[in-house]
C-alpha cells in the first residue's frame, strides 16, 4: 500500500464532507455583524505525526493578551485570505512564504469582535527556525495534531459576555489552555479531516 504525503492526505480530507456542520462563529446576532475580513495560518508540520503551530500573544498586547492563537490578522485592502496568512506569519514568527505549501482553507468564522475569520491550512517543513515577532508574540509552539482534533478533548464551557451568557470551546493541551476562536477553528478542521494519526 501506498502512504499518501501529508498535504495529498489533507487534500483528500479537505474534499469529503464534513462529519457535522462547520461553527459559522460566536454568538449568531454579532458573527452577522463579523465584515473585518481577517485571515490565520493553520500550519501543519510535514513529519510522523504531524503538529500544528501556535502562538502565544504577549500580555502587554491590547486584545486577547496572553491567549494561544494561529499566526494571522486583518487583511489589508485587496488581498486575498491566503496572502494574508502568509503575510501575518511571516511577520509574526519570520515563517516564509515559500516554506508553506498550501493545501486549502476552511469556511469564515465570524467574531464577537467582528472579524470573519478565513483559516488557510498550509503544510510546512518540521522544525523550522521560527523567530516571534517580540511585540506582538510571547513564544511559539507545536501541538500535536492528533490532540487537538480529538472530539473528546474538545469541550464547550459558558461565560457572560456583554451581559449575555454565551459558550465557546476549550481544548486543554497539558497546561496549554486554547479557547475562543482558535479552538473553534480547531472543532471546525477536526469536522472537516475526520483525522486519525
Amino acid at each position: 500500500m501506498v502512504k499518501l504525503s501529508l498535504s495529498n492526505r489533507l487534500l483528500t480530507a479537505l474534499k469529503s464532507p464534513e462529519s457535522e456542520p462547520p461553527l459559522a462563529g460566536d454568538l449568531p446576532d454579532l458573527r452577522a455583524k463579523a465584515s473585518t475580513r481577517a485571515a490565520v495560518l493553520i500550519a501543519i508540520t510535514d513529519r510522523d505525526e504531524p503538529g500544528v503551530i501556535l502562538t502565544e500573544r504577549h500580555e502587554r498586547m491590547r486584545t486577547h493578551a496572553g491567549q494561544i492563537a494561529f499566526p494571522g490578522g486583518r487583511a489589508e485592502p485587496g488581498e486575498q485570505a491566503v496572502d494574508t496568512a502568509l503575510r501575518e506569519s511571516f511577520e509574526e514568527l519570520a515563517l516564509a512564504p515559500a516554506d508553506v505549501e498550501v493545501v486549502g482553507q476552511l469556511e469564515p468564522y465570524g467574531t464577537v469582535s467582528g472579524y470573519a475569520i478565513t483559516p488557510v491550512i498550509g503544510v510546512i517543513p518540521p522544525d523550522l527556525p521560527l523567530q516571534p515577532h517580540e511585540a506582538e508574540v510571547a513564544a511559539w509552539l507545536e501541538a500535536p495534531l492528533s490532540r487537538l482534533l480529538d472530539p473528546d478533548r474538545q469541550r464547550r464551557e459558558n461565560a457572560v459576555f456583554g451581559g449575555r451568557e454565551r459558550q465557546y470551546w476549550v481544548i486543554d493541551w497539558g497546561d496549554i489552555r486554547i479557547w475562543g476562536a482558535t479552538a473553534a477553528i480547531l472543532v471546525n478542521l477536526a469536522r472537516r479531516l475526520k483525522w486519525q494519526s
